[in-house]
């Protein structure tokens, strides 16, 4: 949850009268500011983990099959190269842990650079590719643990993030054929919702819904009812997002019917609970609350934000093709929208401010927004003729007054500083 917030409370999509939230949603965030803090130090946890299972396990010939042993490697490459990613699209370059944390002269270590992270990055999914399997038999196991569709899937994204276009085509096109995944779009939308290990989802936090093993992030997002508690809650969709948004036609925002606690546009629901905490505006991409245990899961990789990643990049790569628009009128159409046609979309900013819209409308409130934005000014800032019409650098003008560029990026959190001397602040902080 601390993750999605940081994804999505400071872009357009979301706001908030939290308190607690009020540095991410208006862009005030310091070295103090308590969600990117929380969130540094659980990747790292979750990285020397990871480190601890490349250490050792190659050292376990007994009781276990090489192919098995293979598979846990593998699945700590994957593990370790995503923490890493959500780092870097954080923080920028940060301290290059490959080897396990095991005493307290190990812990400080300077900045790598965001190539240098990025190069990790690409290796160990590099080495995951080649010892996962295609599948482990069972769709809820796939879904719980990397295979191989999930390396391709988090490259697509990793080479797309450094807009290495060719690469990220061609590492979404093995996912886009992996019959694990069935054929095409073809699952209703509405019935994607809630997540919980669907055909197009490719890889999912698991929650099993009990105590120790619950998702607190629908009881902290949703109105009461269903949520099981009343208080100000985040990530509430903007009014601007919601003036946008299609609620006849598009299956994504199309009005359902009465829900308990208000009616459901699919994507969100309007509360009507009576009391101001519980009335307007609210996501409803998840909906098992059980007092901050939902059994719901959280979504990391997924076939429709694939099939967008292809068309961007195939887009930035070659100008407007039919191949590309497939792939872009495959949501489109999965939405119950019409296809556009290359006359439509004739230029390749037609085509991106196309791609960009529909990222949006497919993967609202699932902590993306917020890293797109910033993926757009980066681009501009390389390429000044890649325009966009919205990006970060557009909002931080609107919450800060000026188009600070510092803030495309969170600040070390102040442990980091004070715990590792060789670290340095992000400029700005």
């Amino acid at each position: 949850s601390v993750f999605n917030a940081m994804g999505a409370m400071p872009s357009n999509d979301a706001t908030s009268a939290n308190a607690d939230f009020f540095a991410l949603d208006k862009i005030q965030w310091t070295a103090t500011t308590s969600q990117p803090g929380r969130f540094f130090q659980m990747a790292y946890k979750g990285i020397n983990r990871a480190n601890s299972v490349l250490k050792y396990v190659p050292g376990i010939t007994t009781a276990i099959t090489p192919e098995r042993r293979n598979q846990i490697i593998g699945e700590a490459y994957f593990l370790r190269a995503l923490h890493y990613f959500n780092l870097v699209k954080c923080f920028g370059g940060v301290s290059l842990h490959v080897l396990p944390t095991e005493s307290e002269s190990q812990s400080a270590m300077a900045r790598s650079s965001r190539d240098q992270v990025y190069a990790q990055i690409e290796s160990d999914l590099s080495r995951a590719e080649s010892m996962l399997p295609a599948t482990f038999g069972a769709i809820t196991i796939d879904r719980t643990r990397a295979t191989k569709g999930a390396v391709n899937a988090l490259q697509a994204k990793v080479y797309l993030y450094e807009r290495k276009w060719s690469l990220s085509v061609a590492a979404a096109a093995k996912v886009i054929s992996n019959t694990n995944y069935g054929s095409g779009l073809a699952t209703p939308y509405a019935n994607l919702l809630p997540f919980k290990n669907n055909q197009e989802s490719i890889f999912e936090v698991q929650y099993a819904g009990t105590d120790d093993g619950g998702f607190t992030l629908p009881d902290l997002v949703l109105p009461s009812p269903p949520a099981s508690y009343s208080f100000p809650k985040y990530d509430i969709p903007t009014q601007e997002l919601m003036n946008s948004v299609d609620t006849t036609n598009d299956a994504r925002w199309k009005n359902m019917g009465a829900v308990p606690g208000g009616t459901s546009y699919t994507s969100a629901i309007f509360g009507n609970g009576g009391d101001p905490n519980d009335d307007g505006w609210f996501i409803y991409k998840w909906r098992s609350t059980n007092f901050f245990a939902s059994e719901d899961n959280y979504p990391l990789l997924t076939l429709d934000d694939t099939y967008l990643m292809y068309a961007e990049a195939a887009n930035e790569l070659n100008g407007p093709t039919q191949d590309d628009l497939d792939k872009l009128n495959a949501i489109r159409i999965r939405a119950t929208l019409p296809a556009l046609t290359l006359a439509a979309l004739a230029s390749k900013a037609a085509f991106r401010d196309e791609v960009d819209k529909q990222r949006r409308l497919e993967m609202a409130f699932q902590g993306d927004r917020w890293f797109d934005l910033v993926r757009y000014s980066n681009q501009m800032i390389a390429d000044p003729s890649a325009t966009h019409k919205v990006s970060a650098l557009d909002i931080i003008k609107q919450q800060r007054g000026t188009a600070n560029v510092n803030y495309l990026l969170f600040p070390l959190p102040l442990q980091e500083l004070n715990s590792n001397p060789l670290a340095k602040q992000n400029p700005g902080f």
